[in-house]
């Protein structure tokens, strides 16, 4: 392909499953007066249509044309005559039946089909917390067929959790919570590989747990842990999506290291423990953490699949009782050190709960 061109091709799914061009966008004709704006938004992209010979590409190419398109052409003599000239082709890879049918309402959406589809198979997520926060993001990444989801907690399913925590139930009562957790993920969604973690997140084991996952949920209770997870997800440059809850309250943002602030960038030193009790001090609404905790699932969904605007230097505050959103800016400290930039230099260590930086000057 020249360069700058996007190649098209209109082949129905099961043509398309047996070669084609790598780096193609796939939308079937049928398919592509609904699909085209969210896989090819902008109207002045050069396109090469292709089919198996040339036929269904020419009508295409008018469609396109109607639609708005500046510049489509059709491929003369389609797949077939560039599979019998010996160019470049190969098998794709595919959802099977039973995942199409599955996720069959997430390959109805342009910014997701089949190619994103695969792409949240392939991404592996983190969950810090098997309780309130954790749960619902669970669940969903679950459902939404995120192939690998590890899950950090060293608790025991106690009756009071019940009242939010929905990964558990009154039959798991004294059972580890990462065990339960398992067990619900893996009856929801067959395809998800639960990793588990049955242990507290400490310096001596986080840099071993981290590497290899593309987001981390944030569902951790306690500032330690957030200062903990913030310095080592810095140092290894990996995407944050974190949430807090109290009472009828809730926050949410993304923290990516490498393009926008981070946990210490918002809070560069935890407020005294009086200010910031916890939830088993202060009390939380029930159905709270399933809001926040779906909106971390959210987030990290855009940020596997790359659509929409994730919530990068951005902090969204909800009120249940007011039932509203509002929206922050959150801007990079010019005097934190602990960077993306500095991340060599970032030394991971227990806080005990004093929350210094973590950061080894040069």
């Amino acid at each position: 392909m020249a360069e700058g061109w996007t190649l098209l091709d209109v082949r129905e799914p099961d043509e398309y499953e047996q070669g084609a061009i790598p780096g193609s966008i796939h939308i079937p004709r049928g398919q592509l007066e609904s699909n085209i704006e969210g896989r090819i938004p902008d109207r002045s992209t050069p396109i090469v249509v292709m089919c198996a010979g040339g036929v269904r590409s020419a009508f295409a190419v008018q469609t396109l044309e109607q639609l708005g398109y500046e510049k489509a052409v059709s491929m003369d003599g389609g797949f077939n005559k560039w599979k019998d000239e010996g160019r470049e082709w190969s098998r794709p890879r595919t959802l099977s039946p039973d995942q199409r049918n599955r996720y069959q309402r997430h390959l109805l959406v342009p910014e997701i089909g089949e190619e994103g589809q695969i792409k949240l198979l392939d991404a592996k997520v983190l969950l810090l917390g098997a309780g309130g926060l954790g749960s619902p993001a669970a669940l969903y990444l679950a459902a939404a067929g995120v192939g690998t989801l590890g899950i950090i907690d060293m608790d025991v399913v106690d009756e009071s959790n019940l009242q939010r925590q929905i990964l558990h139930n009154l039959d798991r009562i004294g059972e580890r919570k990462v065990d339960s957790a398992k067990k619900t993920l893996t009856a929801l969604n067959p395809d998800v590989d639960v990793v588990t973690y049955d242990m507290r997140l400490g310096a001596d084991n986080i840099l071993d747990i981290l590497p290899g996952y593309d987001v981390v949920v944030d569902g951790a209770d306690n500032f330690p842990s957030r200062y903990l997870l913030n310095d080592a997800s810095v140092k290894l440059g990996i995407p944050v999506v974190h949430g807090s809850i109290f009472r009828f309250e809730g926050q949410i943002t993304v923290f990516d290291p490498r393009n926008g602030p981070t946990y210490r960038d918002m809070l560069p030193e935890a407020p005294p423990p009086e200010f910031a009790p916890s939830c088993a001090e202060a009390g939380v609404l029930g159905v709270l953490p399933g809001i926040v905790g779906s909106i971390q699932a959210l987030e990290a969904i855009k940020l596997i699949l790359g659509v929409g605007e994730p919530l990068r230097g951005r902090l969204v505050a909800f009120d249940a009782l007011e039932m509203s959103f509002r929206e922050f800016k959150l801007g990079v400290d010019p005097d934190n050190q602990v960077t993306w930039q500095n991340r060599d230099q970032i030394e991971i260590v227990e806080l005990d709960g004093l929350c210094m930086p973590s950061f080894v000057p040069a």
